[in-house]
């Protein structure tokens, strides 16, 4: 398979700068050439995105055009950087730095405080929480965990926005953030968080970036240090870069182009940070002689999995959604995504547990298999289930693999027999790298049978067998390795955060999902109120609750469970429905939103004209609103009655009636079916909204400018309790 996503664990070293551009398809191969000037990579998902970047830094290197030192990989996660710098490392490109833009700007920070501020540099805070809640006592405010958490998030949107407190109520509200109190007590709150601070002389995790920043714009000596250093830069997952660190990318180029950016707009999750994907939109407005290269071979998932996700797109609104990929999978044909529904949450839990087990019994291994919610509460249930059916799991986003005591501990015994294990009974009958590591972890309680349950035996006996299988691959890789190999390889694999794989089903968000992939995904709890969630109200806040779904459907590399639950606990009203997300695309659906046009195919774009304009931005509809409870419509019959099916109904029985008998009499005037005059629906609805005038008649759904021209004044007056034609027409 061209171009795979996923090959042998320790692949051979390419002897040579073309032997690195070999496997690419066409356009990962443009993208790997293309070492000069900006270049903008639109890469849709499962399209070999990392490989085409890494083997254009590795091609670079290997060829002689790029200096190691120079270049500077970014992107947004410790585990994206140190799988970055894992297959640089694998294509012969060591030297390369890939850091996450904290990361990066920590390290210049640290480096050049003395010369720049002087005197030791503040220390920097883990978590600001503490302060947070520090400050509102200092201010008399009283706040919950949830109330804290959300006031936490917005002080770090402000940060990143470069949003001073007496500037957040006015930038929230042009942002339209759903503040978690008044924004003015929020913005004292934020003042005296920033106070708290710079008393006790510690920095958060954002003034790493604001500080950087402004030592770069201050210093013009630092700032030419630094551009003399890196002189070429990547940056992954661009669509998520925030006004702050787009700011900082800036101050390192300088008034220089050697600029290669990856990202997907569809993929855009985290507008709640601060993220936005103008900036990859904006791209070759900015850079008028960029080269755009689109991917859209999907080598992630089968063609019914790539069939989803295009129609999820298809249905998508806003900027973004024109600009959307068409995905071609090049993958052999799979099952079709199946779609199930329960009664309520924990049926739904069980039956995903049930079909786990099964799949894990046919031979599909545990870590192949992932289970992706929409929020962290949910988690709960399925851990529970699957507890309840045997089947191990672990959960993304939990402790670090390093960081286990269990794995700490087993890396000391590791280091110990590696330099002593001429002296170690344990190894005196074995010979092998696998046998060997076997031997050692057993004496720190591993066993080759697992044991029985779940919970936190299980974890750590899950924890100590990748370690395991991590040494039957890097035997199988390298015939002669040794434990002094094995440790060696550990220690990098530590430092790159580079777990290797534990053999249990994962339970993550979906944002936590995010560049991780599988054979079998369970996307749960896929129903209106929470997937949109229920405070998505905004057109674009639910475009990025789509672009969400369409993030954990392409997660999937062969099988998808899409399921929903019709109530949260057992015997209760089942109110509850899939996601309008879904329309059209499951069996027996429609679409209630009409496709954008067509996504962009495969190609290059190379910049010519100096002045290149920005795309059009498309016409957004106001969504229609239940009139009720203020949700927003996707059934037509919904929209036709401004009312969820569920609402109450507020309908002038009598004035229904005679609107269905005037109907009946001009069906039969016209020798037409009663429909063909109005539908029941718009009969209802109009009787629901007793319009007095032509223009609010025009408002109702049905009421097309024919029918208006034609019945209208008859509607108005049987409205207004006259009989039609016997009176005239008010305005």
């Amino acid at each position: 398979m061209t171009a795979a996503t996923h090959s042998t664990l320790f692949p051979r070293v390419p002897e040579s700068a073309d032997a690195v551009l070999e496997g690419l398809d066409p356009e990962q191969r443009e993208v790997a050439t293309a070492l000069h000037g900006p270049v903008c990579v639109l890469a849709g998902a499962g399209t070999g995105k990392t490989r085409a970047i890494t083997h254009r830094i590795a091609y670079g290197v290997r060829a002689g055009i790029l200096q190691p030192s120079s270049v500077l990989a970014v992107t947004f996660t410790n585990r994206a950087a140190g799988e970055m710098r894992g297959r640089l490392r694998q294509l012969g490109a060591q030297g390369v730095q890939a850091r996450t833009f904290h990361s990066a700007a920590l390290r210049q920070l640290q480096y050049f405080w003395p010369k720049a501020v002087g005197g030791v540099m503040p220390r920097l805070v883990d978590r600001k929480v503490q302060l947070v809640a520090e400050a509102a006592v200092g201010l008399g405010t009283r706040l919950d965990r949830n109330e804290l958490r959300d006031v936490t998030a917005e002080i770090e949107w402000c940060k990143v926005t470069q949003t001073v407190p007496a500037d957040y109520p006015y930038a929230a509200a042009k942002a339209g953030r759903e503040t978690p109190r008044d924004p003015a007590e929020i913005a004292h709150l934020y003042a005296a968080y920033e106070d708290l601070k710079r008393d006790r002389a510690v920095i958060d995790f954002e003034d790493v970036l604001l500080l950087t920043v402004a030592v770069l714009q201050d210093r013009h000596d630092i700032a030419e240090q630094v551009r003399s250093q890196y002189q070429h830069f990547v940056v992954d997952e661009y669509q998520d870069v925030s006004p702050l660190q787009q700011r900082l990318l800036d101050l390192w180029l300088g008034d220089r182009e050697d600029l290669c950016v990856v990202g997907d707009a569809s993929q855009t999750i985290y507008s709640f940070t601060g993220a936005t994907p103008d900036h990859l939109l904006d791209f070759r407005v900015r850079h008028p002689g960029a080269t755009v290269v689109k991917l859209v071979r999907d080598y992630r998932s089968t063609p019914q999995v790539v069939r989803l996700a295009n129609g999820l797109l298809a249905q998508a609104r806003g900027r973004a959604a024109g600009y959307r990929l068409e995905l071609v999978s090049q993958r052999p044909s799979g099952p079709e995504p199946v779609y199930v529904e329960y009664t309520d949450e924990p049926a739904e839990a069980e039956g995903a547990a049930r079909r786990i087990r099964e799949l894990i019994d046919a031979g599909v291994p545990a870590a192949e298999i992932a289970v992706l919610f929409r929020t962290n509460s949910q988690s709960e249930t399925y851990e529970q289930a699957l507890a309840d059916a045997g089947v191990p799991y672990q959960l993304r986003g939990a402790e670090r693999f390093f960081d286990r005591p269990e794995i700490r501990k087993a890396g000391l015994a590791l280091r110990g027999a590696a330099r002593f294990g001429g002296n170690d009974s344990l190894l005196d009958d074995v010979v092998d790298l696998p046998s060997q590591v076997r031997a050692v972890l057993s004496g720190e309680g591993w066993t080759s049978a697992p044991p029985a349950g779940s919970g936190a035996v299980r974890e750590r006996w899950e924890s100590l067998a990748a370690l395991v299988s991590l040494a039957h691959d890097l035997a199988a890789a390298r015939p002669g390795a040794t434990l002094a190999d094995f440790v060696a390889e550990l220690d990098e694999r530590a430092n790159a955060q580079h777990a290797p794989t534990v053999q249990g089903v994962t339970l993550a968000s979906l944002h936590a999902a995010k560049g991780l992939e599988w054979d079998v995904v369970f996307l749960v709890g896929v129903a209106e109120g929470m997937l949109p969630i229920s405070y998505a109200r905004t057109d674009e806040q639910i475009e990025e609750e789509r672009r969400l779904l369409y993030v954990g459907v392409t997660r999937a590399r062969e099988r998808l469970h899409v399921s929903w639950a019709l109530s949260r606990s057992p015997g209760g009203r089942p109110g509850r429905r899939p996601s309008r997300f879904l329309d059209g695309l499951r069996p027996g659906t429609t679409p209630t939103v009409g496709p954008t046009g067509s996504g962009a195919g495969a190609g290059v774009e190379r910049g010519s004209r100096p002045n290149a304009v920005a795309a059009p931005r498309r016409t957004q509809r106001t969504p229609a609103r239940c009139r009720v409870c203020g949700r927003t419509l996707t059934d037509a019959g919904e929209m036709k009655l401004m009312r969820c099916e569920d609402c109450p109904s507020d309908m002038d029985e009598g004035l229904y009636a005679r609107l269905r008998e005037w109907r009946a009499v001009q069906a039969e005037r016209s020798g037409q079916p009663d429909f063909c005059v109005f539908t029941d629906r718009t009969l209802m609805a109009i009787a629901e909204a007793c319009p007095d005038t032509s223009a609010k008649l025009a408002r109702i759904p049905g009421v097309l400018s024919r029918k208006l021209r034609s019945y209208g004044a008859d509607v108005l007056a049987i409205c207004a309790g006259r009989e039609p034609d016997a009176g005239e027409e008010s305005e």
